[in-house]
């Protein structure tokens, strides 16, 4: 829905958690875990948002529904194989405990980082996870430390800012094109990892305390103008000034 009602939000300056950072990383997309088949990716649809192509991510037992943007782009992932998507390989990616939720404090969220320029190394510890569809000699760097209740941080040295976005469209009904920023809702932010802290220090993203895990995506636009999708889906959209 559009809307200019005041939030748990209002007031809060996204300004630390900028697409351009000094880390020499910056945003290339997040995932929403959501039911099978992401019913829940229909409150875009209703409020004007386009959406793009999906894919299917074998060996890790998970699909999604995407939606483009001129500089990011939102997954909303779901589990198509339990076995895959628990296996050995996959199974510290911890995307099972987040896709299929037992708990409603655990965020459904990861956050997904490329470099800004040239190489660029993660701030913090990570760990490789080789995934099945991804061709040889490539890895995901994925953030260690962090837990259930704050989103999984990812690092993908081999991505280009410049990659083409496969035609997908992101001209949509409403005036949201360029992405500037997130702030993640959590609900244990006095026990936010060391992983996490380091990527907020760092410019990457911005935590704030939230009854429920909750994910606002600042965008550049008229201020004030704000998307609430919630209850379907636990995400705002608000505008704010470049």
């Amino acid at each position: 829905m559009l809307s200019r009602w005041p939030t748990y939000w209002e007031g809060r300056s996204l300004s630390s958690g900028t697409l351009g950072n000094a880390s020499g990383l910056e945003l290339d997309h997040a995932f929403i875990g959501c039911a099978a088949g992401a019913p829940e990716g229909d409150a875009l649809l209703d409020s004007g948002f386009v959406e793009g192509s999906g894919n299917t991510h074998p060996g890790q037992g998970t699909a999604n529904r995407r939606f483009f943007f001129d500089n990011f782009m939102l997954e909303l992932l779901w589990v198509t194989d339990p076995g895959e998507a628990q296996s050995e390989t996959t199974r510290r990616t911890r995307l099972w405990d987040r896709l299929e939720r037992q708990d409603a404090e655990v965020s459904p969220f990861g956050v997904v980082f490329r470099p800004s320029g040239g190489e660029a190394a993660a701030p913090s510890p990570t760990w490789s996870y080789v995934p099945a569809y991804l061709p040889p000699g490539l890895a995901m760097q994925v953030a260690d430390g962090t837990s259930l209740y704050e989103p999984e941080l990812f690092y993908l040295p081999f991505l280009n800012r410049r990659r083409q976005r496969g035609g997908n469209p992101t001209l949509h009904a409403i005036p949201v094109r360029r992405i500037l920023a997130l702030t993640v809702g959590v609900s244990r932010l006095d026990r936010l990892s060391k992983a996490s802290r380091i990527a907020q220090q760092h410019g990457l993203l911005n935590y704030v305390d939230s009854p429920q895990p909750l994910l606002e995506i600042s965008f550049e636009g008229v201020a004030g103008l704000s998307i609430d999708l919630r209850p379907r889906l636990p995400l705002i959209f608000r505008a704010a000034t470049a």
